[in-house]
C-alpha cells in the first residue's frame, strides 16, 4: 500500500449504510489494498466491523475510523443540510480531501449534498463555472463518458463547452483515449437540430480546443459514436436512468423466459457465463460510481443503492482518479484554454 493515498468514505450515506458501506470498504482494503478512512458514527462502524467474519478481518488494520456525529439524509435539502450539519459524515469526508489527509472521497448518499460539501471544502477549480457529474456508459465498440448527468439541470452553452474540456481530460487520463471524440447530445445529427441550448452550444464546440465531431443521438451512446458526450444535467440524468431501467428490464425478461420450458432452461444455463459478462458491463455495481469533475480533488458519487461490491468498485475508481490526478489535469486544461483566449483577445486588440 506504500504510496497509495487513502480514500475517505462517507460510511453513513446511501440506502444500505452503514453495513454495506463498511463491508465494501473492507473488501477494498483486502482485495485492492487501498487504505480507507471510514467517516461516520464511530460506535456504529465499530459494531459493523465486529459483525464481519472470515478472511477479510485481517484487513481491519487498514481501515481508520474518523468520527462524525451527524448524517445528511437522502430527503434533506442538500445545501441547507451541509450548512447546518457541520459534523456530517459527507462534509467531514470531503474535508479530509481538502486537508490533504485523503486522496479522494466516495459517498453513496444524497448526491446534491455531496456536490455542496465538495464545493464547500474541496472548492471549485479556478475558471470552472459549474462542476459536472460524469458517468461511463458501456458500448459495443468502446465506452462513452456522458456528462452532465445530474449536477446542473439548467445550463448555459459556455458550461457545456467546459464539460467537453473536462470530459476530454477524463477520457485521456482514465480511459486512455489519445484524442477523444466529443459529441453533443441532441435529437438529431444535423447541426440545426436540438433545443436552443444545443443549437447555441454547437458553434462554440466547433471553436473549442476539443475534437468535436457533431451531434449524437441517444441511441448512439452505446455504439461508440463518440468517446465523450455532453448535455445538461436534466437530459443526462434522464438518459442515464432510462438506460439503467432498460438494462434491468432486459435481464429480468431473459431470466423469466429462461424458466418457461426445459429447453429454455438448458439454453439459459449454456448462455449464463456469457450473459453474466454482459450484465457486469452494464451493472452500476461494477462501473464504480460517477466522478464529480470541476472540483479541486477527486470526488466519486456512488449509486444510492450501492452494496459492498459497488462500494468497493467506487473506491477503486476514486483511488485510480487520485493516482492519475484527474482534477489536476483538468485545472491545467482550463488554465491553458484561458491563456489561449487571452492571447487571442490581445492579438485582436493590437490589430
Amino acid at each position: 500500500m506504500a504510496g497509495i493515498a487513502p480514500v475517505a468514505v462517507d460510511a453513513m450515506g446511501g440506502d444500505n449504510a452503514p453495513a454495506e458501506i463498511v463491508r465494501g470498504a473492507l473488501r477494498a482494503a483486502t482485495e485492492l489494498h487501498i487504505p480507507v478512512l471510514l467517516v461516520g458514527r464511530r460506535e456504529l462502524l465499530e459494531n459493523e466491523l465486529a459483525r464481519i467474519e472470515g478472511p477479510e478481518t485481517v484487513s481491519r488494520a487498514r481501515l481508520t475510523i474518523v468520527d462524525a456525529r451527524e448524517v445528511v439524509e437522502m430527503d434533506e435539502h442538500p445545501a441547507n443540510a451541509v450548512r447546518s450539519k457541520r459534523d456530517s459524515s459527507v462534509l467531514r469526508a470531503c474535508a479530509l480531501v481538502a486537508d490533504g489527509q485523503a486522496g479522494a472521497v466516495v459517498s453513496a448518499g444524497n448526491s446534491g449534498a455531496v456536490l455542496a460539501a465538495a464545493l464547500f471544502t474541496v472548492k471549485r477549480i479556478p475558471g470552472i463555472a459549474r462542476p459536472a457529474i460524469g458517468a461511463l456508459l458501456p458500448g459495443r465498440a468502446s465506452r462513452t463518458f456522458l456528462l452532465d448527468v445530474g449536477a446542473n439541470t439548467d445550463c448555459k452553452p459556455e458550461w457545456l463547452v467546459q464539460f467537453a474540456v473536462m470530459g476530454s481530460v477524463y477520457a485521456r487520463t482514465m480511459m486512455e483515449v489519445a484524442s477523444p471524440r466529443v459529441g453533443l447530445l441532441s435529437n438529431g445529427e444535423e447541426p440545426g437540430k436540438g433545443s436552443q441550448l444545443v443549437r447555441e452550444t454547437y458553434p462554440l464546440l466547433e471553436a473549442a480546443a476539443v475534437r468535436f465531431t457533431g451531434n449524437v443521438e441517444s441511441k448512439e451512446l452505446f455504439i461508440g459514436a463518440c468517446d465523450v458526450a455532453v448535455c445538461d444535467g436534466f437530459v443526462g440524468n434522464v438518459a442515464l436512468k432510462a438506460a439503467e431501467g432498460v438494462g434491468e428490464y432486459l435481464f429480468a425478461a431473459l431470466r423469466q423466459e429462461a424458466m418457461n420450458s426445459l429447453t429454455a432452461k438448458i439454453g439459459g444455463q449454456l448462455l449464463k457465463p456469457r450473459l453474466r459478462a454482459i450484465r457486469d458491463r452494464v451493472d452500476y455495481r461494477h462501473t464504480g460510481g460517477a466522478l464529480l469533475l470541476g472540483v479541486a480533488g477527486e470526488v466519486v458519487i456512488a449509486h444510492g443503492r450501492s452494496d459492498a461490491l459497488a462500494v468497493m468498485n467506487a473506491i477503486r475508481v476514486a483511488s485510480e482518479a487520485a493516482r492519475r490526478d484527474v482534477s489536476g489535469s483538468i485545472a491545467g486544461a482550463i488554465g491553458a484554454a484561458a491563456d489561449s483566449r487571452e492571447a487571442v483577445d490581445v492579438t485582436a486588440t493590437s490589430s
